[in-house]
């Protein structure tokens, strides 16, 4: 329920001297709706939510599937063409899946005790892990592909038993193994503005061509069970699910849920430890996309999907669209100030991660181009305590350091 505390300072004030009415006015002429209007609207808010999150989730199990589509035609005909289209079906397909990021953080279905998150988008990635690696004169083959004795049969149980296995950079599944496998170790130097450029030769001739075909069909297979599990999670019509439970939960224990994603993602991962680390270190095996040079799309992406969440809009690279109300609405009501200096911060954030240079090894490295990352990291650790303002106007506590 709203209390006192969740109407602007005046409408408290207001609500004192009338409660009668459904709406009405003050001095200032901002309405304040009464407390049956308000809790519609959380639940509308929490609902409308909830419906996004599914379209997104499903939105990035079509693109999905189109990138298995392009991996088994590869798989069956392994030219360089097809490696092409693959390579081009997995940065779709990273469209689509990285806004969802902002419904990260709270332990729903992507990241509590079993969910996917592990196997869909771990990182950073130790690249020997899977496959050989080049340091300097040196090749090391001591990956997952390189050892047939170990590992004879690559299959999905193994390469699930085998992901963080002994450490969090032992990942073996998901995006960036997929990644890694296309297009291999990023060798060149950033000013070439190159990605990673693994020899067809490596699906071909190399005596571990076939591993590699088997890797990439069976961990996209993978891929697709786990976006799968996440559509059933947050379909709004299968029931008993976790979308049914996440409308049902009292408003304000969703919304903390909804602020704190999106408050986590701002501050703490995203400005933190996709773009700080990774400029701090000037190093581009601290970067999140560092095999293909997609990097700057996971930032812009992100970044959409928390703007996407505070308006609760969503346009899907499949033109499907969500129309909904967002934190925005609720804030317009209950403070419009805090609603307006939110939203400009959000449209910041997103001016300043897409006026980084590209791509971002490149930007990390080059002296005149890192002032840009800076600010870009600025302005989304300020969007995350603007988020936090705004929850605290809604009675509503979070806290934007990354979980334990």
């Amino acid at each position: 329920m709203f209390t006192l505390k969740t109407f602007t300072r005046k409408g408290a004030l207001c609500l004192m001297l009338s409660t009668a009415m459904l709406t009405f006015s003050c001095s200032d002429n901002v309405e304040i709706p009464a407390n049956e209007e308000l809790d519609k609207l959380q639940l509308t808010v929490v609902e409308d939510y909830a419906k996004l999150v599914h379209a997104n989730y499903d939105n990035a199990l079509q693109d999905a599937l189109a990138l298995q589509t392009a991996i088994n035609t590869f798989v069956m005909d392994p030219t360089q063409a097809h490696l092409d289209a693959a390579k081009t079906a997995w940065l779709a397909s990273r469209e689509s899946y990285g806004p969802s990021e902002a419904f990260r953080f709270y332990a729903g279905p992507i990241d509590d005790d079993n969910g996917p998150e592990g196997n869909l988008n771990a990182w950073p990635l130790d690249e020997a892990y899977i496959d050989y690696v080049v340091e300097g004169e040196t090749v090391y083959a001591n990956g997952i592909v390189n050892m047939p004795e170990e590992y004879p049969t690559i299959t999905a149980q193994l390469l699930t038993d085998l992901n963080e296995d002994g450490g969090e950079e032992n990942v073996s599944l998901g995006y960036h193994a997929l990644e890694f496998l296309l297009w291999g170790q990023d060798l060149t130097a950033p000013e070439e503005k190159l990605a990673g450029q693994r020899p067809l030769t490596d699906f071909t001739t190399d005596q571990f061509a076939s591993r590699r075909l088997d890797y990439l069909k069976v961990t996209t297979e993978i891929l697709i069970a786990d976006l799968q599990g996440l559509v059933a999670d947050w379909s709004p019509t299968s029931g008993g699910n976790y979308y049914a439970s996440f409308v049902s939960e009292l408003p304000a224990t969703s919304l903390k849920n909804i602020f704190t994603g999106i408050g986590i993602l701002a501050k703490a991962e995203l400005a933190g430890e996709r773009i700080f680390t990774a400029y701090d270190n000037k190093n581009q095996e601290d970067e999140h996309s560092c095999f293909s040079d997609n990097t700057h799309r996971d930032i812009i992406l992100n970044a959409e999907g928390l703007s996407n969440v505070f308006y609760g809009k969503y346009k899907g690279t499949d033109g499907k669209e969500i129309s909904g109300k967002g934190i925005y609405d609720l804030l317009k009501i209950t403070d419009p100030a805090l609603a307006e200096q939110v939203s400009t911060q959000v449209t910041t954030a997103l001016e300043k991660v897409n006026a980084m240079p590209v791509p971002f090894d490149f930007a990390i490295s080059d002296e005149a181009s890192r002032p840009k990352v800076l600010e870009a990291v600025v302005e989304l650790q300020q969007l995350g305590d603007e988020f936090a303002a705004a929850a605290s106007a809604l009675d509503i506590t979070i806290n934007t350091a990354l979980p334990e």
